[in-house]
């Protein structure tokens, strides 16, 4: 059998881990490695260049980088909107969400390259090494897949170590914390996280630092959404992706979004992250307030029932899955009528909503007023409707008489 020469396509973020991979991949296997960086959100011009002259100063001998932002948001992000996905009832799924999107990437590229092998930097300790194997491997199953890292357990110390004796560029280091960056917001882990007790400190924060210490002015904004989809921000008309990224540095100087999410990780253990999230906070707070008038209550259970199922599907790396297929197409059909505008105000540590309207509001569509008048039914229906209502509980009463 002939020597599998094709290069091995690695995922590459810059860190420590995937530096190291590299080299080591290159020295024992002596093949090629072709780095490559899916772009879902984070990565600026200059964290660009950056990335891909330290990829061809490790030894890769190509650096592809992929914008997958608008990508990212028509396969996930607007699903995880008409769902209002909140993991534990707080968490966004920040980054967690577009690792199968990365994987589908270096799929294709593999493919384009003619390689056999794909690789990964992940530690056998989270959650991202499960999605990216779960994701490749339902791509294309005869896929070889690597993961140096966890595969062979190396300590950071030694892949410091292994840099310095062959004199390769090492990652920035002195950080005490680990940060993940996408559109869907930001995750932070450190030492505080590790346990269950304590918060991180004011400067861990990334987008809101000074939210407390230098407070912003109270401002008024409005989310104009069609068919659930966010279109519009302040009566300016923005792409997606663009109104994502302003409303995350709007409602990320009032340290909206902030959080840190305890619960259950993939391999069935409990983990803590901190977690920024402005922009997905805001938006599936204003959605799910346009969704309250223009949806009835059976469409609301439904569309809650399944999209806690589609949320733990997402996380778990599986959104190629055929289950989610069946569900994103439920929650397209729930979002025909939501359509409408979102006033709401931001204060330090506050989204509040100011009020809501539709073409399509059922309150509006009633003759009746709350509380007030009845419209379309009499004083006399009310009371039959009220003696109907209380039947069952009035047999129960009377079947339970000893």
């Amino acid at each position: 059998m002939s020597k599998d020469t094709s290069p091995i396509i690695l995922a590459f973020s810059g860190g420590l881990d995937t530096s190291f991979c590299v080299p080591w991949l290159k020295e024992n296997y002596g093949r090629d490695v072709i780095t490559a960086c899916v772009d879902t959100g984070g990565i600026d011009d200059a964290a660009a260049d950056a990335l891909e002259k330290r990829a061809l100063a490790l030894g890769a001998i190509e650096h592809v980088l992929i914008d997958a932002r608008q990508d990212f948001f028509d396969t996930v992000i607007r699903y995880l909107i008409a769902g209002n996905v909140l993991r534990g009832q707080a968490y966004p799924l920040c980054v967690g969400a577009e690792r199968g999107l990365q994987a589908e990437r270096l799929a294709q590229i593999a493919t384009e390259r003619g390689a056999t092998t794909v690789a990964h930097g992940c530690t056998a300790a989270g959650n991202d090494q499960v999605r990216f194997e779960v994701a490749l491997r339902t791509l294309n199953p005869g896929l070889e897949v690597l993961a140096p890292v966890r595969d062979n357990s190396w300590v950071r110390e030694e892949q410091l170590a292994y840099l310095e004796k062959h004199k390769l560029p090492l990652p920035a280091q002195g950080s005490a914390y680990s940060i993940n960056r996408g559109l869907w917001g930001i995750t932070i882990g450190g030492q505080e996280t590790l346990t269950s007790e304590n918060a991180l400190p004011e400067s861990a924060w990334v987008l809101s630092p000074g939210a407390f210490s230098n407070p912003q002015a109270p401002s008024w904004h409005t989310l104009d959404f069609a068919s659930g989809l966010p279109v519009a921000l302040d009566g300016e008309p923005l792409p997606a992706v663009n109104l994502i990224e302003k409303l995350e540095n709007l409602a990320g100087a009032f340290g909206i979004g902030r959080g840190i999410h305890l619960g259950d990780t993939v391999l069935g253990t409990k983990g803590r992250v901190a977690f920024e999230a402005p922009a997905a906070i805001t938006l599936i707070t204003a959605h799910r307030e346009l969704e309250k008038l223009v949806l009835s209550a059976q469409q609301m259970r439904v569309k809650d029932s399944i999209a806690a199922t589609y949320g733990d599907l997402v996380h778990e790396g599986k959104q190629l899955d055929l289950a989610c297929d069946d569900i994103e197409a439920l929650l397209l059909s729930s979002q025909r009528r939501v359509t409408g505008s979102v006033k709401f105000s931001l204060r330090p540590g506050q989204l509040f909503i100011e009020g809501v309207t539709s073409d399509h509001s059922l309150l509006a569509a009633t003759k009746g007023v709350y509380g007030e008048a009845a419209g379309e039914w009499t004083a006399n229906d009310a009371l039959g409707y009220a003696r109907i209502l209380s039947l069952t509980g009035s047999l129960q009463t009377r079947a339970g008489r000893e």
